[in-house]
């Protein structure tokens, strides 16, 4: 006899990020780069971002972690599941999720490391909805964090006022309300984009050796041009495609949380969707581009301004090395 099992709805139930202490303003790359202050804040809209001098992505991840159980009023022992969504990896193995498991305490999970380049928090989000949705997990946790500071090349005027060092989580759970949560996803990725933005060495192809060290090929390498001019079509499609594909307007989302690489980008996707400039979360210009840790940082930063409340449209959208690029819609549950 067979049963039919109702799918629940996968929502965010709690959410944090961290930063480092360090601040690094444009002023610091104007004093040894040929560049400067306005030249960064005009092309990206950054001024400042932050730096972490020593430790791992793991230790950005941590105090935000522990701050999500805090919120949530949970024990670590609840959580089944940890996905560690990084392109700067603690090692390449274990899996800093395993690391994180260990710093944390968490006796009853599993957990693996997905990397999306920019798009990683994303396809991190829906690889967790799947989980909660097929009833495979009950709280997991998916983590965006990078440091960023350890792949950039800090006499190459073109990357390194780009990125910043950062970590953020959200706790994923079912709800029996199936109207919030997260609704809908499309994803991408094509792989003839790569040569244009990449760290060519310290994987199988090219493993660590005194060539790839010389040749600086363990750093970012960025063809701005060309991952701008693709970033700004794909980006806003897919954020327009979402909304038209459920239905919805304009006037219907509370917030579009874009990948904080370039400001120019976050205005084109914000124009091609015709939203209202108050209906965008941007702090690019205080943490620079922290990858992984953006989209999730910013749902932190507006949630504890409350900013958010429940039963708002929110549309998440990113694009990155891969190329990756993607939009999630979901209804916000608390």
């Amino acid at each position: 006899m067979s049963t039919l099992t109702t799918i629940k709805r996968a929502a965010i139930t709690a959410v944090a990020h961290y930063v480092p202490d360090e601040v690094v303003p444009n002023s610091f790359f104007e004093a040894y780069l040929d560049t400067s202050d306005e030249w960064i804040k005009t092309r990206t809209g950054i001024n400042t971002r932050r730096i972490l001098r020593q430790g791992a992505s793991s230790d950005l991840a941590l105090p935000a972690v522990k701050k999500v159980l805090e919120k949530r009023g949970i024990s670590v022992d609840e959580i089944d599941l940890i996905i560690f969504c990084t392109v700067t990896p603690d090692m390449l193995f274990p899996a800093t999720a395993c690391v994180l498991q260990k710093k944390i305490g968490a006796k009853n999970c599993w957990g693996f490391d997905l990397l999306g380049a920019c798009s990683g928090f994303l396809f991190g989000l829906e690889t967790g909805r799947r989980f909660i949705e097929s009833g495979a997990a009950k709280k997991a946790l998916v983590v965006g964090a990078d440091k960023m500071s350890s792949i950039t090349d800090y006499s190459d005027r073109n990357t390194c006022p780009l990125f910043g060092d950062a970590g953020a989580a959200v706790l994923l759970e079912p709800i029996e309300e199936t109207e919030f949560g997260i609704l809908d996803s499309i994803l991408h990725i094509d792989g003839s984009g790569g040569e244009h933005l990449y760290m060519k060495a310290g994987g199988s192809l090219n493993p660590a050796s005194h060539e790839t060290v010389d040749n600086k090929w363990h750093y970012v390498y960025q063809d701005g041009k060309t991952v701008f001019k693709s970033a700004v079509v794909g980006m806003a499609d897919v954020s327009a495609e979402i909304v038209q594909k459920n239905h919805l307007t304009a006037d219907d989302i509370a917030y579009l949380v874009p990948h904080q690489a370039n400001l120019r980008i976050i205005d084109a996707t914000r124009e091609r969707m015709g939203l209202a400039p108050e209906k965008v979360m941007i702090n690019i210009d205080k943490y620079g581009n922290t990858t992984a840790a953006t989209i999730p940082m910013c749902l932190s930063e507006w949630h504890e301004a409350g900013k958010i409340k429940k039963g708002d449209y929110l549309v998440l959208a990113s694009f990155g090395a891969g190329y990756t690029w993607g939009s999630i819609l979901l209804k916000w549950a608390y």
